[in-house]
This record gives structure tokens, sequence and C-alpha cells, in this order.
């Protein structure tokens, strides 16, 4: 066994380290900008991950990447023409997600869901064909949820999807109003177990 053998499951155990005591000490420090004190599940990560059709998915948007646990799973995923675009609102998250992640399909912002439409346009890409959040909606104030809701719908492709994971079913009186069909799932995989709502325009 050479010695980049040797390294590589040690340089990922390292990693994976890093980012449960980041997102745990973050956790503390901003109880309102998370929703669980641990990173989504494995299992619920693929769930999710499952409804998108990849090959079609050029510009992908995510709210809330935290310390890249859908992050880097998207990336094994998308075109290598594709671009990922991860609008993360704590600095600490997005200095790490800088730091570990190199990939040059990858767009790190530090900013708010709330300006999905500006940060696109800042960026010169076209409408997304999909947006997945995390974003705990049971935690923000009433006219953000909206906002994020409504500015969404807009950067969505006619034929794409915003794919919700949460904890309860708060987003759903928003994303339900604002979108033609809202699909919902269940995964009992996860710490706590997470609703699904697929929605598209």
């Amino acid at each position: 066994m050479n010695t980049q053998e040797t390294l590589l499951p040690r340089q990922r155990s390292g990693t994976l380290s890093r980012q449960l005591f980041l997102f745990a000490r973050n956790f503390l420090r901003y109880p309102k900008l998370l929703g669980s004190v641990i990173p989504s599940s494995r299992f619920l990560v693929k769930h999710v991950l499952s409804l998108v059709d990849w090959e079609r998915a050029r510009v992908v948007v995510e709210y809330g990447p935290g310390v890249g646990t859908i992050t880097q799973e998207i990336l094994k995923r998308i075109r290598p023409d594709a671009t990922l675009v991860a609008i993360e609102l704590n600095p600490c998250f997005v200095e790490f997600l800088q730091n570990e992640i190199d990939d040059p399909r990858l767009r790190v912002v530090y900013g708010s869901a709330t300006d999905v439409r500006r940060i696109l346009d800042e960026l010169h890409l076209p409408q997304a064909d999909y947006v997945i959040s995390g974003i705990p909606y049971t935690l923000l104030p009433d006219g953000v949820r909206r906002v994020v809701t409504r500015e969404t719908h807009h950067v969505l492709q006619p034929e794409g999807a915003f794919v919700v994971y949460q904890f309860t079913r708060t987003v759903l009186r928003y994303v339900e109003p604002t979108f033609a069909s809202v699909q919902q799932d269940f995964n009992l995989f996860n710490i706590l177990p997470a609703r699904i709502f697929y929605c598209t325009p």
C-alpha cells in the first residue's frame, strides 16, 4: 500500500471530525441558524438527492450548506459543466467550505437565501434547475419565510424544483400557495426524522 492510500482514510476521518466539531460548536453559538445539533444522516442525504435529475441539472442552489454534508454529495453527482451555488449565512461555515472543498464548480456565497435572485444575477448564472434547502423554516420570522419561498419560485426554471427537508410541516403553508405542485415524503433514518417536500413551479 502506498503512502497516498494510507493517508486517505485519515484525511477523511480528520475532515469528518472537524465537520462535527464545527457544526456542534456553531449550534451552541447560533441555535437559530441551525435546525439540528448534528449534520444530516447519509440516509437523508441519499433520499433528498435521489429526487434530482442530475443529467439535466446545470445550475443547482443549496441554502444553508453548513459544513458541506450535502454539498460534497451534490458535487459527486453534478455534471462537469454544472455549477453549485452554496448560500450560507454563517461566516464560520463559509470559511470552512472554502478551505475544505476545492472544486471549480462550487461557488460559496456569504449571504441570505432571501437574496438568491441577486446572487445568481451577480454570478451571471441563468435560472436554477434545482434549489435544495435544509434551512429551518420553524426558526425563521414569517416575513423571511415568505420572501425565501417567493424568491425561490422566481429563480427556478419552469421544469425546476425546490427540494426542502425539514423536521416539521411549517414550510408547507408557504410552499403550497406558491408552487403548482407539492409532493411530500418522510425519512425516519435521521436525528430527528425528516420531512421532505418536492415543490415544482
